[in-house]
């Protein structure tokens, strides 16, 4: 194995003795890339992450994490990434900011083509995670982590006897409700039907909340803000009706879409988008692994991205100790 840098123009197919291998690359430099570079840079694989802007993922966008081990008096997102670049750069694992654009997985060796060359690596780790769906309201990114959220269960004590509105209506936002439902004062579930779309088990604990209450084909017009958010503005798409809630956060629950488009064709996906990996981290094909928001998995915070990074490298190692990947 030489000492280049692994960039190159183009793959052609054939790998030369000077071409740089890589044990692991690891494509996302959230909590779950960041976590699989920790273990493997500590295991002695020769560890790059690739990330597009900054560590820390989704998690970087939160103002204040107060769930994940170890921080007694919570943590900002951003400086949570941060941390988590540096702890595994301390063993050894190599950062570069760039965006992987195609990958070719198949084989002993995979590749990886970015915006500034070509990478091999004999073990690849997908940790692209997962966007929220937005509104699509103006003002939405400008308040986002100041009054609109994503997370309940990440920034709903945030609100504790304060009012919220928690958009959506499928399991997801029944779920968020019922949460928020044991911290906040009033909680507002708006829906576009007049039904919820959640499983059967949310609706009888969700009538039974004296602190919930319902707004049914109902839509987020506007979003009411004056140095933070001051309410919300809904229209009903029955009537066209519309009416100014009060309130002093908005949980937006109206699902994610995985960034899995680099797997599509080559890997197995769910219906939903996600990649099918389960809690091995393993996917359809032998050295490729899934971890954090990106892979089919019930619960998606930065504590099981995390244990998701550190199984990947489990497995990773038991991969390349059976032969798999060139020596």
């Amino acid at each position: 194995m030489s000492n280049s840098d692994g960039r190159r123009a183009a793959h052609t197919g054939h790998i030369t003795p000077l071409e740089h291998i890589y044990d692991m690359i690891i494509v996302g430099g959230g909590p779950g890339g960041y976590a699989a570079a920790l273990y493997a840079a500590r295991a002695g694989l020769d560890t790059v992450v690739l990330e597009q802007l900054a560590p820390g993922g989704q998690a970087a966008l939160t103002q204040r994490v107060d769930n994940y081990p170890g921080f007694d008096q919570g943590i900002d997102g951003y400086a949570l990434g941060g941390n988590m670049r540096r702890g595994a750069e301390r063993f050894g694992a190599k950062t570069r900011i760039t965006q992987a654009k195609s990958l070719a997985l198949a084989g002993a060796v995979k590749q990886v083509d970015t915006g500034d060359g070509t990478l091999l690596g004999r073990t690849v780790v997908l940790a692209t995670g997962a966007v929220p769906r937005e509104l699509g309201v103006a003002g939405e990114q400008e308040l986002a982590g100041r009054g609109v959220h994503y997370c309940a269960a990440c920034d709903g004590m945030f609100y504790r006897d304060k009012t919220v509105a928690v958009v959506g209506g499928g399991s997801s936002a029944a779920e968020d409700a019922l949460l928020l439902s044991r911290v906040c004062s009033r909680v507002i579930l708006i829906h576009r039907r007049d039904t919820l779309r959640a499983e059967k088990v949310y609706h009888v604990p969700l009538s039974e909340a004296s602190n919930v209450e319902f707004r049914w084909n109902s839509v987020v017009a506007e979003l009411l803000q004056r140095d933070g958010l001051q309410g919300i503005r809904l229209r009903n798409v029955k009537t066209e009706v519309e009416q100014t809630v009060d309130c002093d956060g908005v949980f937006v629950s109206i699902g994610r879409n995985p960034a899995s488009g680099l797997a599509r064709g080559q890997l197995r996906l769910d219906p939903a988008g996600y990649i099918l990996a389960d809690e091995s981290t393993r996917t359809s094909i032998p050295g490729v692994f899934a971890v954090g928001d990106v892979r089919t998995k019930a619960l998606r915070q930065i504590v099981t991205a995390a244990a998701d990074g550190a199984v990947a490298v489990h497995y990773a190692q038991e991969y390349l100790a059976q032969g798999g990947g060139p020596f």
